[in-house]
C-alpha cells in the first residue's frame, strides 16, 4: 500500500527520505542523461547522420512538441500521483536516452528524441510543480538556487567524464550513452521505491485554468521559450559548424559553463531574494540582449572562436536567474494553481518551440547573423515585460497596473 506522509510530518524523516532531498537527488540525476545528451549530439547527427542547419533545426522541433504538449499533464494528475509521475517520466528520459546511439538516421533520431522528450518535459513540468508546493516561498530563491547548482554538479561530473575519457578510452558515442541514461533510470527507480508519497496541504486543480490575473507570466514563459530555443538550437551547433568543435571540446565548454552555474546560482538565488524578481529579470534580459548582438557580430564583423565561447558561457549564466519566474510566479498564484499552471505555462514556453528551430533553421542557411538579432529583439520585449512586475508581487498585486485597474479574481 502507498505510504501517504503530509509536508508537516516530512520533518520527522531521516533527512535523506524528505521532500527537498528527493528534489535534489531528481535534479542531480535528470542532467546526467540530457546534458549527456546534449554534449554529444551536434557531433553525432553530424558525424552518424550527415545532419545540417534544417535537419537540425527540425530535430529540435520534434523534441518541443512534448513541451507545447505538456499540458496533458492536466489529465495524467486525475489518474496518477504528480510525485509517480515525474519519477515515471525521469525514468523515460533516461531509458530513451540511454538507445539514442542505435538509431543513427533521421528518422531514427527523431523518433528516439520524441519520447526522450515526453520524459524530459513532462518530468520538469511536475518538478516545477512540485518546487513550488513543497518549498516555503520564503526559502524559495535560496532552494531554487541550490537546486540549480546540484543539475550543474551532475551536468559537470558527466561532461568532466567525457572531456577525461573520450580520446584517452576511445569511447563510442553508444557506450557514453548507454551509461548516462542507464544512471538516471536506475536512480529514478529508486526515487519511486525508496520516497513515500508527499501530501500538500492545498489540493491541486485538476483542471485546465487560464487566470487573467497571471497574464503577465503567461507572456514572460513565451518569450522565455521563443528565446531559449535560439540559445539552445543554434550556440552549440555553430560552435561546432563554423570552429570546428570536436566532442571533448564542446563538452569542456559546457563544463566551463556548469562550473561557473555551481558557484553563481546560490548567490543569484540570495540575489534574487534581496532584490526582487523584477530587477532580477531585468538584469538577465538586458545581459542577453548584449550577448545575442554580440553572438551575431561573429558573423557580421568575423569576430573569432574565443570570444564566441566566452559568450557562450555569459548567456548560460543569465539563463540560470530564469528560477526568479518561479518564484514571481509561487508569490502570485492561488496555492491550488501550481499543479495545473506549471502544465499551462509548460505549453506557452513551447508555442514558439514547436515552429521556430525548424522556421530558423532555413533563416540560418541563408544568414546566421539574422538569427541572433532576431533573438536580441526578443530580449528586448522580455526586458520590456519584466519591468511590468511590482517590487512586491502577491495575490492582487501581480503587475504594476494591478492598482490602477481592478482586476477580477476569477
Amino acid at each position: 500500500m502507498m505510504h501517504l506522509v503530509r509536508l508537516s510530518e516530512a520533518p520527522g524523516l531521516p533527512l535523506w527520505r524528505r521532500p527537498v532531498s528527493l528534489l535534489f537527488l531528481m535534479a542531480f540525476a535528470m542532467p546526467v542523461a540530457f546534458a549527456t545528451w546534449s554534449a554529444l549530439l551536434n557531433n553525432f547527427v553530424i558525424e552518424a547522420a550527415d545532419f545540417d542547419g534544417v535537419d537540425i533545426g527540425w530535430l529540435h522541433t520534434v523534441r518541443e512538441i512534448p513541451g507545447f504538449l505538456a499540458i496533458g499533464v492536466i489529465a495524467l494528475i486525475m489518474v496518477i500521483r504528480e510525485q509517480v509521475l515525474g519519477v515515471v517520466a525521469l525514468m523515460l528520459l533516461g531509458a530513451a536516452t540511454a538507445v539514442t546511439a542505435w538509431f543513427p538516421s533521421l528518422g531514427g533520431l527523431l523518433t528516439v528524441t520524441m519520447l526522450s522528450s515526453i520524459g524530459f518535459h513532462y518530468y520538469e513540468t511536475v518538478n516545477q510543480s512540485l518546487q513550488l508546493q513543497w518549498i516555503d516561498k520564503d526559502r524559495a530563491p535560496q532552494t531554487l538556487g541550490w537546486l540549480v547548482a546540484a543539475g550543474s554538479a551532475a551536468s559537470l561530473l558527466a561532461y568532466g567524464l567525457l572531456v577525461l575519457g573520450w580520446k584517452a578510452f576511445d569511447l563510442s558515442y553508444n557506450f557514453v550513452y548507454l551509461t548516462a541514461g542507464g544512471f538516471t533510470a536506475a536512480v529514478a527507480l529508486f526515487c519511486l521505491l525508496a520516497y513515500p508519497q508527499f501530501e500538500a496541504p492545498n489540493p491541486q486543480v485538476k483542471r485546465l485554468i487560464l487566470r487573467r490575473r497571471y497574464w503577465l507570466y503567461y507572456l514572460l514563459q513565451f518569450m522565455s521559450g521563443a528565446r531559449r530555443q535560439i540559445f539552445v538550437v543554434f550556440a552549440a551547433f555553430m560552435m561546432v559548424e563554423r570552429f570546428g568543435f570536436e566532442v571533448h571540446e564542446v563538452t569542456a565548454l559546457f563544463m566551463i559553463n556548469f562550473l561557473a552555474n555551481m558557484a553563481f546560482a546560490p548567490l543569484m538565488g540570495r540575489a534574487v531574494a534581496k532584490w526582487g524578481e523584477r530587477r532580477a529579470l531585468a538584469f538577465e534580459y538586458v545581459g542577453l540582449i548584449a550577448v545575442f548582438l554580440a553572438y551575431g557580430g561573429i558573423y557580421y564583423f568575423g569576430w573569432g572562436v574565443v570570444l564566441a565561447a566566452a559568450l557562450y558561457v555569459i548567456d548560460h549564466l543569465f539563463f540560470a536567474l530564469a528560477f526568479a519566474l518561479k518564484t514571481y510566479f509561487q508569490k502570485i498564484a492561488d496555492p491550488g494553481d501550481i499543479a495545473p499552471t506549471a502544465a499551462v505555462a509548460f505549453t506557452i514556453n513551447h508555442i514558439a518551440a514547436v515552429f521556430l528551430p525548424a522556421a530558423l533553421g532555413y533563416l540560418w542557411v541563408t544568414s546566421p547573423g539574422g538569427v541572433f538579432a532576431l533573438a536580441a529583439g526578443m530580449a528586448a520585449a522580455s526586458l520590456m515585460l519584466a519591468l511590468m512586475i511590482p517590487r512586491h508581487p502577491e495575490p492582487g498585486n501581480e503587475t504594476v497596473f494591478s492598482r490602477l485597474v481592478a482586476t477580477p479574481a476569477e
